[in-house]
């Protein structure tokens, strides 16, 4: 198996850590090395320094891109889930990862901002806090991923199924996928 690299892209609160996780549990199952790179563990870590300015959000997804291309480099599949807003840096990162997947984990911004689990969305509107994605910053969807899911519309089971089966037809995974992390 040669290592790749999953980018999840969308609103806060789409479910990118959940998908992201979901797909750890099946990949450690299927015995197959991999490490989750989550938007709000590198901010809280090796991007700590990086404020919510164009600038600083592409600088971010610059150094996940840096990490996930060099667990790749080991064998190592890496699962990106991070908002990264802006279509030019995921594409910058893109041209760096050989085995690159960009899955745009959809939502409509009232389905998340209902969900808003952080909490975020309700201080971004009351002026607490700025540079929100989906509210003060824009978002920028893919325009060609190798996957789009609706996680307003699909469960996570079911967007972790489909998400397999398009590792599946991208050669990244071989036999048939499950749940149940068998034939990886």
């Amino acid at each position: 198996m040669r290592a790749w690299t999953v980018w999840f892209t969308g609103l806060s609160g789409s479910g990118k850590t959940t998908l992201a996780r979901n797909l750890a549990a099946w990949l450690e199952a299927a015995s197959i090395d991999h490490e989750v790179l989550d938007g709000d563990d590198m901010r809280a870590d090796i991007c700590r320094d990086l404020g919510f300015t164009k600038e600083d959000r592409n600088e971010n997804v610059r150094r996940i891109g840096y990490i996930a291309n060099v667990l790749n480099r080991h064998n190592i599949v890496a699962i990106v889930a991070a908002i990264s807003p802006y279509r030019e840096a995921r594409d910058q990162v893109r041209t760096r990862i050989p085995n690159f997947v960009e899955v745009h984990v959809d939502c409509p911004l009232a389905v998340v901002m209902a969900r808003d689990a952080k909490g975020l969305y309700k201080r971004a509107l009351s002026g607490e806090i700025k540079n929100v994605t989906g509210i003060s910053d824009p978002y920028e969807p893919p325009v060609t991923p190798e996957l789009y899911l609706n996680s307003a519309e699909q469960s996570p089971e079911e967007e972790l199924t489909v998400l397999l089966a398009r590792l599946k037809e991208l050669g990244l995974l071989s036999g048939k996928p499950s749940l149940k992390g068998k034939g990886a």
